[in-house]
């Protein structure tokens, strides 16, 4: 009797390993099969199950086109190292999945805004793509450095650009604001470089860093620049920017129209001129909540608002009822 109750815990483990032996053969087995052509010889959206676990092969990364053009001036890449550091950040894009995902899904929401405001102040649409990169779309993106918003200004350069940067203002994530602010610097580069692709390094580099190089290296783009290799990558990070904002299903990104992030115009706009000590309350008033004004305007820094003497602030309030309706149409 007591080598009866022995055997079964061997039973049990005999069972269980001959149960787990079947179960995941199949799945080695396939992922055997996959293997031989082409690498893995299935499609780039195929499964592979290898010993129970699932991977998406990932799909192949666009190949560097033979010229681009940006913002009207074609750029070729029929140079070994040109060629080399856009497949670099083609590689990059098409694999850092989450960050370029996000993009694709904000950019419905941030470009119909900034779209008008590069028009009005004569700087090529292309140049919202540097923007992309500089924030990935975030409006509260902030930077090691401290570099914040959309278009990461440092806060001595927005306030270079009539930023005002306070304890409870930081028009930095004001996104016309530091958008116009954008275009005085942008164009202030244009004027001493006359080429869109150098004024986007100057960005990156500073007006004055990239003027020094170009006249050491007695060159006149920076495209054909020695750089370090923030400023060297950065240029072709808005090439590639670019290439998936217009068509990201060569990345391997299929998003359905729902799968965007809309962007509902305000309820109304409410003009402040003076102090409001309880931001909450405030926002009480217009039936929504300390969090939903915060995010319809991020440049607000505090639970108050303290306006200086002559000046006034404009207020957005969200539409949360226009929001409802466009997810519940779907």
């Amino acid at each position: 009797m007591r080598r009866g109750w022995l055997a079964i815990p061997f039973v049990l483990l005999f069972a269980a390993v001959g149960y787990l032996w079947r179960d995941t053969r199949p799945a080695v087995e396939l992922s055997r099969s996959a293997r031989g052509v082409s690498g893995w010889g299935v499609s780039p959206d195929s499964v592979v199950i290898v010993e129970r676990t699932v991977m998406r092969v990932p799909v192949k990364a666009p190949k560097v086109p033979e010229s681009i053009v940006f913002a009207g001036d074609t750029i070729r890449f029929d140079r070994a190292d040109l060629r080399e550091r856009m497949d670099r950040e083609l590689l990059a894009f098409t694999y850092s999945h989450t960050n370029s995902l996000l993009m694709l899904k904000r950019s419905t929401r941030i470009f119909p805004q900034i779209e008008p405001l590069l028009a009005a102040n004569g700087v090529p649409d292309d140049l919202k793509y540097l923007m992309a990169v500089e924030s990935n779309l975030s409006e509260t993106a902030v930077s090691v450095a401290g570099a914040a918003g959309l278009w990461q200004f440092m806060k001595d350069v927005g306030r270079e650009y009539g930023l005002e940067v306070s304890m409870t203002v930081d028009e930095r994530y004001n996104l016309k604001k530091e958008t116009e602010a954008a275009c005085s610097y942008l164009k202030k580069a244009h004027a001493r470089f006359g080429d869109w692709m150098t004024v986007a390094a100057s960005y990156n580099g500073g007006i004055n860093g990239i003027s020094r190089r170009l006249g050491a290296q007695h060159q006149r783009s920076a495209l054909n620049l020695h750089l370090v290799e923030e400023t060297s990558r950065y240029m072709f990070r808005i090439l590639v920017a670019k290439l998936m904002f217009e068509n990201p299903e060569a990345f391997g990104f299929e998003l359905d129209a729902d799968e965007y992030y809309p962007y509902v115009h305000p309820r109304r706009t409410v003009v402040v001129s003076s102090d409001i000590e309880d931001l909450a309350e405030f926002a009480g008033r217009y039936g929504i909540s300390y969090a939903q004004l915060r995010r319809a305007n991020p440049w607000l820094r505090d639970t108050k608002l303290e306006v200086g003497r002559g000046k006034s602030y404009e207020i957005a309030i969200p539409d949360l009822e226009a929001e409802r309706d466009y997810y519940q149409h779907l």
